[in-house]
């Protein structure tokens, strides 16, 4: 099927990129910039994509919805598509359970849409062959397929939505927690006095990891907002297969913790600060009765 016009929703750093990669194949990519942010704004227009105002508007005019939004924003998300009836596709690239995404779903079909679930791994779309988009259910392929001349490789890997979600959840289950792991282990060695020491035995033993806490905070601290209903997504995940999801329960508690750092990128913060922040709110939460 030849989509001529799709929405996105919306164009945060990475949603701006997945839109712009559906424009690369001939098709005219909407947004609405009602109640968005001076910086969404300005994305969205260094991108090309057309502002149609509202979300009414977006939908009147659109064959297919990309929604690309936090976790947490996920199902409401779906909610106000819903409420407006859209009949087309519509497609969940959010970092969502197999559960959520079942719930998204239910929500979009009911109101007449198709559901295409979608899960992305790799960075913003700045190159060809580092970010792809793994999409599953009926319609997947003729998704895929409008990204077929761009830089992000999408890929339809089955016909029942959930599994483009669920591999999602057990891919970042390993990257962004042990991002959150690495980053606890220096403040536990700050808080004993032992990080010199640490960092000496790591550079014998482990002589990548002090470069890769560094990465750490560079990367997740800025994201860690987002990263807070990820992290609550994916302990949801292995609950449902009946793993343990302290993992990931503990990752989100040391996320929420570097809430100050949210978009915090020019420069990226220091191993240092990151360390600093975690080790004080530590300290106030041993103070603080129980």
């Amino acid at each position: 099927m030849n989509f001529k016009t799709v929405a996105l929703l919306h164009p945060g750093n990475m949603g701006v990129t997945i839109g712009a990669a559906a424009a690369a194949g001939g098709g005219r990519v909407v947004w609405a910039s009602h109640q968005r942010s001076r910086a969404t704004r300005e994305r969205a227009g260094q991108a090309g994509l057309v502002d149609v105002e509202n979300l009414a508007s977006a939908l009147r005019a659109s064959d297919v919805v990309l929604a690309v939004c936090p976790p947490h924003a996920a199902l409401e998300l779906a909610r106000s598509v819903a409420e407006h009836n859209f009949s087309g596709i519509y497609v969940d690239a959010n970092a969502v359970s197999r559960s959520t995404a079942r719930q998204i779903g239910e929500t979009v079909t009911k109101a007449g849409a198709s559901f295409v679930d979608g899960g992305i791994i790799g960075p913003p779309v700045k190159r060809a062959e580092t970010t792809r988009l793994y999409l599953s259910g009926a319609r997947a392929p003729e998704v895929a397929g409008l990204f077929f001349a761009s830089m992000l490789e999408a890929r339809a890997i089955g016909e029942k939505p959930g599994a483009a979600s669920a591999l999602k959840m057990a891919y970042a289950a390993w990257t962004k927690c042990s991002d959150a792991l690495i980053l606890a282990i220096r403040a536990l060695a700050a808080l004993e006095g032992v990080d010199k020491a640490l960092l000496e035995e790591w550079a014998l033993s482990q002589p990548d990891l002090e470069h890769r806490s560094i990465q750490a905070a560079a990367a997740a601290a800025p994201k860690a907002w987002r990263y807070v209903g990820e992290m609550r997504e994916i302990a949801a995940s292995f609950e449902a297969a009946g793993l343990p999801s302290g993992f990931h329960k503990a990752a989100t508690d040391i996320y929420e913790r570097l809430a100050p750092f949210k978009n915090c990128t020019d420069p990226p913060p220091a191993v240092s600060a990151v360390v600093d922040t975690l080790c004080a709110s530590s300290e106030k939460r041993r103070k603080t009765p129980i």
